[in-house]
């Protein structure tokens, strides 16, 4: 959060001219872009005079470049002449980076008067102790005499300038880095085996480069048709380094198996979820364990949707993710019962449409039609020009006297939210601001709400992971109030600046739900790859926004950088299958747009001759899953007491 505070600091003092000002619209639009390129420039050890010399020598380039020379004439361009319209637009591009690049002093400068630095400050900090000052470096080189780095081609550039600082005191040190660069998919996109490459050049006459060629995880025929995606990269290091090879051979005499993957093609993305589930049911009728079995995806709304018809099957489902609680339905409830005390608070009388949402809630079970009534009648007396608000009116009636014996006065439910919000209004100034978030939670309705939901171990771990959130913000501020954790949590949603929480479904005796990158160093007997189209994968919509970095900054130049990183990607997830992979695509969308496969796929039965099993899921099974929607889940009641312990 304080760092969108002082990057909005920041652009606020842009001067008139600055290209990166904007005047209309959303005037902090650059804040997400300006905090991802401070960021990569610390984790990359990339200064802004590096940069800046970066730009001048890309744009110097670019006249020669033949992708600004023109292939046949067109509009006031011949054959052969340069693209200078093209030319501009990449200059364009590169004067709004460096416009940002000139900014990082001045951010870094706003947080030394804050007294504050982040995450990617301190391993940079600890390299100019080390560079300004001997003493304490040699301290620590005599130290750590011994040196392993593993997963070495994850590192950025300035964890790999620390290890060398550490090293380099000795001609020949001692240092074991582990590594594949097939598998960098985590790595600043197109430097992905820059380190790995310099660190055997600084080491060539006295490496000792070990290629385990000998996998002990899958068989044979996975190693084969995973060698044929990878092999079309260009960025590898066996094809910088001379010698190396990495043709790998299933070694493991438990897993010398001939089962070759298996492509199976679905109708439609509902058929292949359904069809996953009816071949997952088949295995765990044939005893193998559920935990052996896993299914990998590009995104987690695939995992999401498919849980649903494995549930349906009652098949047991373990999986990870992170998620954003500002944009889970029932968080916002809370959000905005917090936002309408604060409201009312401020103004009495002034949250109406707040109040006429909040009447909705299936916290209070109020019949629409009885909202209905109140509202007419607020608006009916607007209308004859009395000064009357939905609050004060649902007070008026909850406290009026019976007319007579048959009066029974509004509906209990708006009696009952009218106390409600009285007594927390009434709070708000009086009670702590942990206090009156407990206060809301008890006699809000919410808590009774929690007992008797089908959801309630995921309801109350997003209630806990709020309430933390609130703990944490009074920490750092112990006098923030109520309108100050408003303030905080309308700029996080403003900025899409998320409240993260680790939702784990499941247990781990389950069929694990995998994204590609969270299946990353994990195995599994039975792999099921699923979605595997072009939209998912190389035709994705990327986001927009960002800064273009010139390619002169890295010292060898990445070929089709986006393409290797995605199989790269591709190549991770088909070799966590140990024996069975099941790869899977649909030729349609569930609103029967086609969609073509994955240019993998295609890729991989050039070479290898495995039939493409077309499968129909029948009818009634997919009649079956519709009906997913009403199935039930049983309460899981001693969970249900630790998280209420906890939120006590």
């Amino acid at each position: 959060m304080e760092a969108i505070e002082l990057s909005k600091e920041l652009i606020d003092a842009f001067p008139k001219n600055h290209p990166l000002k904007r005047y209309r619209g959303d005037v902090y639009f650059e804040i997400n872009n300006l905090r991802n390129l401070f960021s990569s420039m610390k984790r990359e050890g990339w200064t802004a005079d590096f940069i800046h010399q970066k730009i001048e020598e890309y744009i110097a380039h670019l006249p020669t470049r033949d992708e600004y020379i023109a292939k046949r004439a067109t509009g006031a361009f011949k054959k052969g002449d340069v693209r200078i319209d093209k030319i501009e637009e990449e200059k364009e591009k590169m004067e709004r980076l460096r416009a940002a690049v000139h900014e990082f002093e001045n951010y870094q400068d706003l947080m030394r008067k804050k007294n504050r630095y982040d995450f990617d400050d301190m391993i940079n900090w600890v390299i100019c102790v080390f560079e300004e000052n001997k003493n304490i470096l040699a301290n620590y080189q005599e130290k750590f005499q011994y040196i392993l780095v593993d997963e070495y081609q994850d590192t950025s550039n300035t964890q790999n300038k620390l290890v060398q600082l550490l090293i380099n005191y000795w001609e020949k040190p001692n240092v074991f880095v582990a590594g594949d660069d097939d598998q960098s998919v985590y790595r600043f996109q197109g430097a992905n085996i820059e380190n790995m490459l310099q660190f055997a050049n600084a080491y060539a006459k006295d490496l000792n480069t070990v290629v385990l060629t000998n996998n002990y995880r899958s068989t044979q025929p996975i190693l084969d048709v995973s060698k044929t995606v990878i092999d079309k990269n260009e960025e590898r290091l066996v094809k910088k380094i001379d010698g190396l090879s990495k043709d790998l051979l299933s070694a493991n005499p438990l897993r010398q198996f001939t089962h070759h993957p298996l492509v199976h093609e679905y109708q439609t993305i509902k058929e292949e979820m359904a069809g996953i589930t009816i071949l997952i049911n088949n295995l765990l009728q044939q005893d193998i364990p559920a935990s052996k079995i896993a299914v990998i995806y590009k995104e987690n709304k695939y995992g999401e949707e498919l849980a649903k018809y494995l549930r349906l099957k009652n098949i047991p489902v373990y999986s990870k993710r992170s998620i954003n609680i500002l944009e889970i339905p029932f968080i916002k409830k809370i959000i905005q019962l917090l936002r309408y005390l604060n409201a009312e608070h401020d103004i009495p009388y002034g949250g109406d449409e707040m109040l006429f949402e909040i009447m909705h809630y299936d916290f209070y079970k109020i019949p629409p039609i009885e909202i209905a009534k109140l509202t007419v009648e607020v608006n009916s007396k607007k209308f004859n020009g009395e000064h009357v608000s939905i609050r004060k009116l649902l007070s008026d009636k909850a406290n009026a006297p019976a007319q007579n014996l048959f009066d029974t006065g509004i509906h209990q439910g708006l009696k009952n939210l009218s106390i409600i919000i009285e007594n927390l209004i009434a709070a708000v100034p009086n009670l702590t601001l942990q206090q009156l978030f407990a206060e809301v939670i008890r006699n809000a309705g919410i808590l009774p709400y929690i007992m008797q939901s089908d959801d309630k171990i995921a309801v109350l771990e997003l209630l806990t992971a709020l309430f933390d959130f609130i703990k944490e913000e009074t920490a750092r501020n112990p006098l923030l109030h109520l309108k100050g954790l408003v303030g905080i949590i309308e700029l996080m949603q403003k900025e899409a600046l998320p409240l993260p929480m680790v939702q784990v479904c499941g247990s781990e005796k389950g069929v694990n739900l995998l994204t590609a990158h969270g299946s990353k160093g994990l195995e599994f007997e039975y792999v099921f790859f699923a979605g595997i189209n072009a939209t998912s994968w190389e035709k994705k919509r990327k986001p927009s926004g960002g800064y273009k970095f010139p390619d002169t900054i890295f010292s060898s130049q990445p070929k089709f950088s986006e393409e290797e990183e995605l199989r790269r990607l591709f190549y991770v997830a088909l070799t966590r299958a140990e024996k069975h992979l099941y790869i899977s695509y649909a030729k349609f969308k569930n609103d029967g747009k086609e969609i073509e496969p994955s240019m993998f796929i295609a890729e991989i039965l050039q070479q290898h001759r495995l039939p493409v099993e077309k499968i129909d899921t029948a009818a009634t099974h997919l009649a079956e899953f519709e009906l997913l929607q009403y199935a039930e889940q049983a309460p899981e009641i001693e969970k249900v007491k630790k998280i209420l312990l906890h939120l006590c």
